[in-house]
């Protein structure tokens, strides 16, 4: 076969990612607990937002939930599909804007795991694995459109599990949610080891106020709405 072959890295779970495709972290497993607290089974319409490699996506299908999965990037889009082959579970996995390709639909749970890490430049990027977490210079650049359309992505009495940073502002995004119709609480919490891309803007980030200098850790917070 011609060509230049793709690495594939082996995650836990089996789990498969082409190159640039965001691996599940901290953030993953502390939504994924969350998602098993959710009453979840056979015809819950469940919709994950930014699917990565699958991983959340497919904790929803083998509890015989009915998936889909969304993402704007093309890598993801087919790590996620070749996970879900590989694993014999079945997740709608589409390319593109999860408003645009949701529209018209009403899901029972909505999970997602957006980019959320505050960045310097105002326009979020449109390739390459930082669209996986650059958000904009509050890093609320995807979170605000969720919690926008949230209410109208639910069915009656349908949640939404949303993981972000503190840095993001909790508070606001309670609000906004609130202020939507819902009701609204932070269900989990974390602290985790600053990573590469935080500590690679330590200096931006205590210039805008976002972090201290001297900041080592994120507190990750679950939020659902109902």
């Amino acid at each position: 076969m011609s060509g230049t072959a793709l690495t594939l890295g082996t995650l836990p779970g089996g789990l498969i990612a082409l190159p640039g495709v965001y691996r599940p972290q901290a953030d993953t497993r502390l939504l994924a607990h969350a998602l098993a607290q959710e009453d979840v089974g056979p015809g819950t319409e469940v919709l994950e937002i930014g699917t990565g490699t699958g991983a959340l996506a497919l904790d929803a299908a083998r509890r015989r939930a009915r998936v889909t999965a969304v993402d704007v990037s093309w890598p993801a889009v087919l790590t996620a599909r070749l996970n879900a082959l590989r694993q014999r579970l079945p997740v709608r996995v589409v390319h593109g804007d999860f408003a645009a390709r949701s529209a018209g639909r009403r899901f029972d749970l909505v999970v997602s795991n957006p980019p959320y890490v505050p960045a310097p430049d105002v326009l979020l990027p449109s390739r390459g694995p930082e669209r996986a977490w650059d958000a904009g210079p509050d890093g609320r650049g995807v979170i605000d459109r969720i919690c926008e359309s949230a209410p109208a992505l639910l069915r009656p009495g349908g949640v939404l599990l949303l993981v972000h940073s503190r840095m993001c502002g909790v508070q606001e995004t309670v609000d906004r949610l609130t202020g939507a119709g819902m009701a609204a609480d932070v269900t989990a919490r974390a602290s985790v080891p600053w990573g590469p891309v935080l500590c690679s803007r330590r200096s931006w980030l205590a210039r805008v106020g976002l972090a201290a200098e001297a900041e080592e850790r994120e507190e990750l917070v679950v939020i659902r709405a109902r």
